[in-house]
């Protein structure tokens, strides 16, 4: 059992993701790690029209996002993600999967929550400006204020996630020196 990934070419790229699944997951990576400083910031700041801009840019983006995880998951019933190098032990392997698990489900959850609290608010989402998308509830401002709350703490969830895969990644490829971050990195062997 090794800890070094095949140095064989054909299996390296066996060993790894798919390109349209790296470019999913890094493009819906780089709109989350923009999206929740920006909810941040948006919350603390009084009604205005740079608020209401800021807003109009959240949301689009969460949808965006919604469209592209939803996409990644139809790539993914199609497209196996590679296995674990035999290095990895059983209960990490197992971990990782839970957290992939939670991590979809959250990605799928915040934006929907989202949707739902503008829904509930009586404010459309029209993504981008151009699309028009359904009310997911009726106007209900009582549950508005609510959903804001499970909006908040699916965001959060999702940050302590996120920084327990990114720290995983990192054991991965600075302690371990065992390929698991490679397989998401896209790269010479990947043709």
């Amino acid at each position: 059992m090794s800890s070094t990934p095949s140095r064989n070419p054909a299996a390296q790229r066996s060993q790894r993701y798919t390109l349209p699944a790296m470019l999913l997951h890094w493009l819906i990576a780089v709109l989350i790690f923009g999206l929740f400083p920006l909810g941040l910031y948006m919350s603390d700041l009084a009604l205005s029209p740079r608020k209401l801009q800021l807003i109009s840019w959240h949301k689009w983006l969460g949808i965006t996002v919604l469209l592209l995880v939803v996409l990644r998951l139809l790539w993914r019933l199609g497209h196996r993600p590679p296995p674990l190098p035999d290095s990895v032990p059983r209960w990490q392997a197992h971990a990782a999967d839970a957290l992939h698990k939670l991590l979809y489900l959250l990605i799928l959850a915040i934006p929907l929550s989202g949707w739902a609290l503008s829904s509930a608010a009586g404010i459309p989402v029209v993504w981008w400006g151009v699309l028009p998308l359904p009310s997911l509830l009726p106007a209900d401002h009582a549950l508005a204020r609510e959903l804001a709350q499970v909006h908040k703490w699916l965001n959060f969830t999702m940050a302590a996630l996120v920084v327990a895969h990114v720290g995983a990644a990192l054991k991965h490829h600075l302690v371990d020196r065992d390929g698991v971050l490679l397989r998401m990195l896209p790269g010479p062997s990947q043709e």
